[in-house]
């Protein structure tokens, strides 16, 4: 179930600093000058056994001397719309200030489920100022200190407290859920409806869309999954938001509630005029992050090839080449040109998204793992470190894991390094096929 919590509040009251504290991760850029945070970012957090997306938000003004003003206060108000929690972070030296009193307007006026934090509470003293923030109207406000640690695991119990149960929404079927993903105008409706277009009296819509997830199964040809797609969901009216922020914020969702991500990607926006490869757009390194953060399966469609003047088999292969070095280090997944409008290759989109919703449930029977491993790591050991000998004795699959997981018993495990990881998957990829799934590799102890 995907849940998503949006951090939001005025400028400089700690909302990146309280980003990394719940991501465990330092890629929010924290600094005392009030606006820092312009770009979003994206992020999951984990506490007692429950996963959730986190976005951090730039700091709510008005009428004030920065020129991102009114882009930094839309995508405020699409991250207050989508979440299924808001997170209100406030100061307690600061006190109550009109910013805060607008941005407590705007979510009472949302009705979303909202928690008030009030943060850099570091004395013992300066928690009773927290009684100030009564007068916001958002019930009882929750101590914080996202510097040194301070209420997070309190903070956390009552945002996991507020969930859905992993159970809401649903399909009641066990068969593979496929997400068609990528910025606005990619064609990703133009391949749902090219797919489903047919015979429609096999298309079965699942209810339940309290989640704003809708699943469309699909069993034509043999086939049998369901299609997570998040376009026209939301009424017209109240996409008033930035249209590439907006496009990330709601395919978190579809993501979170997919076995396997089709990125669509724009053909006709990776060329210049003169029809040279200039790059993957930023937004759809963003989505792809976020399908390698939730551990999906992948597969690149690039939309459109219909509108791109003929290209050698040369031309091709260095395309596909140029996408894998943006997206590196994982590098092993399908890239297939289409296009939706002629209906070229769609159906070698659905057939490879079948095969890398297997590949990540492939298991290799320890024995076969032990006896191809061994022989490669006693001719190719890890490299000793500090004088010491690194032995792995020892390899096998862990049942019931999201993606293939695998478990490499040596004597050293803290010594063997990242790359000699890589060394292990690349060879497992050789050997078997896990194309478009990715792969974890544990050193432990024997």
């Amino acid at each position: 179930m995907a849940n998503i919590v949006a951090i939001v509040g005025r400028p400089n009251v700690g909302k990146s600093t309280l980003f990394n504290r719940l991501t465990k991760t330092r890629r929010a850029i924290v600094s005392s000058e009030a606006g820092t945070t312009r770009d979003r970012q994206y992020g999951r957090s984990e506490w007692n056994g429950r996963e959730f997306s986190v976005i951090d938000t730039g700091g709510w003004v008005v009428n004030s001397d920065d020129i991102f003003e009114g882009e930094i206060n839309r995508q405020v108000n699409t991250a207050i719309n989508e979440a299924d929690i808001v997170l209100l972070v406030v100061d307690v030296r600061e006190g109550v200030t009109q910013f805060d009193m607008e941005v407590a307007h705007l979510l009472r006026q949302a009705n979303k489920p909202t928690i008030l934090a009030v943060n850099k509470i570091d004395t013992f003293d300066e928690q009773y100022g927290s009684a100030e923030f009564y007068k916001l109207g958002l019930g009882d406000p929750f101590i914080l200190s996202a510097v040194n640690g301070l209420g997070t695991g309190e903070l956390l119990d009552e945002i996991i407290s507020r969930f859905h149960p992993d159970t809401e929404d649903e399909p009641e079927d066990e068969l593979p859920r496929f997400a068609i993903v990528g910025r606005p105008n990619a064609g990703k409706s133009s391949l749902l409806n090219a797919l489903i277009g047919e015979e429609r009296t096999v298309v079965t819509d699942i209810a339940g869309t309290t989640r704003d997830s809708i699943y469309t199964r699909y069993n034509k040809f043999g086939k049998d999954f369901y299609l997570v797609d998040t376009a026209g969901i939301r009424k017209k009216a109240k996409v008033t938001e930035d249209l590439e922020y907006y496009s990330v914020v709601r395919s978190i969702r579809a993501i979170e509630n997919a076995d396997v991500c089709i990125l669509m990607l724009d053909a006709t926006r990776c060329f210049d005029e003169r029809g040279m490869f200039c790059g993957i757009a930023a937004q759809d390194l963003s989505i792809f992050s976020i399908i390698q953060k939730n551990r999906k399966g992948l597969v690149v469609c690039v939309n459109k090839w219909d509108l791109i003047e003929q290209k050698t088999t040369a031309d091709i292969k260095q395309f596909e080449n140029n996408i894998r070095e943006r997206i590196a280090p994982f590098t092993d997944f399908p890239i297939i040109f289409t296009s939706a409008v002629t209906k070229q290759r769609i159906f070698r989109v659905m057939e490879t998204a079948l095969h890398v919703f297997e590949n990540k449930q492939r298991k290799i029977p320890t024995a076969k793992l032990n006896e191809r491993f061994l022989p490669l790591i006693e001719n190719y050991p890890p490299p000793s470190n500090k004088g010491k000998y690194i032995k792995i004795k020892y390899c096998t699959q862990l049942p019931d894991t999201q993606v293939p997981t695998f478990v490499f018993f040596a004597n050293l495990p803290q010594y063997v390094k990242e790359p000699y990881r890589r060394f292990l998957e690349n060879k497992l990829r050789e050997w078997w096929d896990f194309n478009g799934t990715p792969v974890n590799i544990f050193i432990r102890p024997k």
